[in-house]
């Protein structure tokens, strides 16, 4: 009870503060406000505290409480919560498909609504700053600027508000370990997309408000003077002229026609983030910044946790390499270690590249294999091809290679069952997976979590849609064949394969366990001689040591941005009612105009630097523990892959009613009636989709035709229908690798 109790008041204080966080930037353009805060900072700004104490507290404090609260929330949540079953009609209504375009993808109703919502505090900050600057029109003391070059000039200096509004929420979407995202069931592989529409508008509205601000100065003869100004007090132009280039390099770089190409043009030029942010920073100003910190400090922070995870090393035990060029990588894992069905690592290998990391599904349950983790991996590109060349060269030879060693970030995934878009264990009565190719590699976790003998509730019946271009590559299935062919905890499995560009022979009949027996794979066992206790991959810290962790290095940032300020601007600290009298009467400067402004931006990054530094000590000593004093001391006999004669497994066990098409594509919406069929009085059918755009692209209406009952009466419309179908698209994570390899 108190447990619940502890979850509802953390729910609520989240709420609170995102409430209040959206309220301020809604409120923020208001004249009413405006007059408030200068009063505020007036006030304060003479106290210990300072003025960058309250825009700091006021502005940036907010988001980090969020995902401090978050964490810990995450923490005491049970790891099976199932949702109510309001919570889950809710939840099923907002997530349906209600855009379904080749261009823009398939976007759900929660996704149009906050786009809408976006959009409009966009164009209600616009309207509200710009009608105010036309209400009070003063002529630039430096330039000559007739009317419409005036007003035009305050239009393309508002632009740069909304750039700066997309800059707040721009590296959100992309934080790993530290995501807020998991606490609206979203996936980090899907949030990508939400980072991609921000750098748009952000690369948009900079363009608009940098290129018209040059185009100002230029038929007034004033841009030689302004660009390369760096003045003490007002904009430093040169630094957004910076700002404004770096930033379209890495927005023309990112287009796909050159990402796809020239992946290294675009992987190197994307780190010119520091330099764009920095440049920012002193275009923009300490006050215009605090508004963009909380995203750049927690994505700082995740960064560097990353970077202390990656340190440690682990080897690979076994692996099989399939006939249609796909290999299994089996890894050693601290037997502790949990993750939830569609999580995944990124891995990289020091013999190959020691820099390139690749994110990979996850393929096995952690309720299933308690101390090896699996991924399953499609010989495509350099880098998978030259896994596979080590790999074969360590099968043909005569010596043994050990040692294989490599490095895992991650797992990464839904923080909990309920946490994912699918909760498979209460929110539907049945799952219909369709998926293509390489796509298998999530559901490979997810039969083998539905098959745990551990589990309490599992739906009723599965459906597996299965399109591969040739018969080899049926040799993915094999990881879960002992659950295809020997069902466990009464799981209803039925599966369809579709070979689409192979024909069918006239007197062919084999069985999908007749092929799946003759599979070429080739085993590989390798040698480690290693002490297993240094080996096994850990994953990240828990929820309670990372709100711990952002805990410290926020307070270590306040605590050196408000010394730093103090030493650097002491005046403005000493003999207020003194310098308030002289700066009144004229005698004096104010602090403001005694102290260049880019002193409180240097203070910033000093700040910032030390305490992301000190963060990153911390996570270290907390990952030096872990290996050294907490670890439990794992043996060869507990880490060794099991032994299986998958032939003599696949042809003893009984026939299954599972069928092989050669020849065809899937007609998913004949597989769905037949599926509806089979189905006994009205049931709700979770669709998961794992495969090429175009694939979920067809799904998607077939779900989107089908509504939800209300209230217990069945759609008019449908009168025989007998199921509610709930679309959800698994994100493949290698076919956004290249978005995932930046972050």
């Amino acid at each position: 009870m108190a447990k619940v109790l502890t979850l509802l008041v953390l729910r609520i204080l989240m709420n609170l503060l995102f409430i209040g966080w959206i309220s301020l930037w809604i409120i923020k353009p208001t004249t009413l406000w405006i007059q408030s805060w200068h009063q505020a900072e007036d006030t304060i700004k003479h106290t210990f505290f300072g003025y960058y104490g309250l825009n700091f507290a006021v502005f940036s404090f907010p988001p980090i409480a969020l995902s401090i609260i978050g964490l810990i929330y995450l923490s005491l949540l049970p790891q099976h919560h199932r949702p109510t079953r309001g919570g889950r009609s809710a939840s099923i209504t907002i997530s349906r498909p209600a855009i379904i375009n080749s261009f823009i993808g398939i976007m759900p109703c929660f996704e149009i609504i906050a786009l809408f919502l976006f959009l409009l505090f966009l164009a209600w900050t616009f309207y509200v700053r710009v009608t105010s600057d036309f209400k009070k029109l003063t002529p630039v003391k430096t330039m000559n600027f007739n009317l419409w070059q005036l007003k035009y000039f305050r239009v393309a200096t508002r632009f740069g508000l909304l750039a700066e509004a997309c800059l707040s929420l721009l590296l959100f979407p992309v934080l790993r370990g530290l995501s807020m995202f998991r606490l609206l069931n979203i996936q980090f592989a899907a949030s990508v997309k939400y980072h991609v529409w921000l750098g748009t508008g952000l690369i948009f509205f900079s363009l608009v408000h940098g290129g018209s601000t040059l185009f100002i100065w230029t038929i007034t003869h004033h841009i030689e003077e302004e660009i390369w100004k760096w003045q003490r007090t007002g904009r430093v132009y040169v630094a957004g002229l910076i700002s404004l280039v770096t930033g379209l390099l890495m927005g023309i770089t990112s287009l796909p026609q050159i990402r796809r190409k020239k992946f290294e043009v675009f992987y190197y030029t994307h780190h010119l983030y520091i330099v764009f942010l920095v440049a920012f920073l002193f275009h923009a100003g300490d006050r215009h910044f605090y508004w963009v910190l909380p995203g750049i400090f927690l994505f700082g922070l995740d960064k560097i946790l990353r970077i202390v995870q990656s340190r440690s090393e682990s080897c690979i035990l076994s692996a099989r390499l399939f006939s249609c060029k796909a290999i299994e990588l089996v890894l050693p894992k601290d037997p502790r270690l949990n993750y939830a069905p569609s999580s995944f690592i990124f891995v990289n290998i020091p013999v190959i590249s020691q820099f390139q990391w690749h994110p990979f599904s996850i393929t096995s349950s952690s309720s299933v294999d308690k101390h090896t983790l699996s991924v399953m991996i499609k010989c495509e590109g350099k880098w998978t091809n030259s896994v596979s060349n080590i790999l074969e060269e360590a099968a043909n030879s005569e010596k043994k290679i050990s040692n294989i060693i490599v490095r895992v970030e991650g797992p990464y995934g839904p923080a909990s069952v309920d946490f994912l878009s699918i909760d498979l264990f209460g929110r539907y009565d049945n799952l219909f997976l369709v998926t293509g190719g390489i796509g298998i590699t999530p559901f490979l976790s997810i039969l083998q979590e539905l098959a745990c003998k551990n589990r309490l509730k599992t739906p009723k019946r599965v459906q597996l849609v299965f399109a591969v271009r040739t018969v080899q590559e049926l040799n993915m299935l094999l990881p879960v064949s002992s659950i295809l062919f020997n069902p466990v905890n009464n799981l209803s499995l039925k599966l369809k394969v579709y070979i689409t560009q192979e024909r069918k022979h006239s007197n062919e009949t084999r069985t999908l366990q007749e092929f799946l027996a003759q599979s070429q794979v080739q085993s590989i066992h390798l040698e480690t001689d290693e002490d297993y206790s240094r080996f096994p991959i850990r994953g990240q810290e828990s929820f309670i040591l990372l709100a711990t962790l952002v805990l410290i290095t926020m307070l270590t940032f306040l605590g050196f941005l408000i010394g730093l300020t103090h030493f650097f601007i002491p005046s403005e600290h000493k003999n207020h009612s003194k310098s308030m009298k002289l700066a009144t009467s004229g005698a004096m400067k104010t602090d403001k105009e005694k102290v260049p402004l880019w002193v409180p931006d240097l203070v910033i990054i000093v700040s910032y630097v030390i305490a992301i530094t000190i963060g990153g000590l911390a996570a270290t000593i907390l990952q030096w523990r872990r290996q050294h004093r907490e670890a439990p001391g794992l043996s060869k006999e507990e880490v060794k892959p099991e032994e299986r004669n998958l032939t003599e497994l696949i042809l003893t066990a009984p026939i299954e009613d599972h069928e092989i098409h050669t020849g065809e594509r899937p007609k998913l919406e004949e597989i769905l009636l037949e599926f509806e069929m089979n189905l006994r009085g009205w049931s709700s059918v979770g669709v998961l989709v794992c495969g090429p755009e175009p694939m979920k692209e067809g799904v998607a209406p077939m779900c989107r035709q089908r509504r939800p009952q209300c209230c217990g009466v069945e759609d008019s419309g449908n009168k025989h229908m007998k199921m509610n179908l709930n679309f959800h698209s698994l994100n493949l994570v290698t076919c956004i690798s290249a978005y995932l390899n930046i972050f």
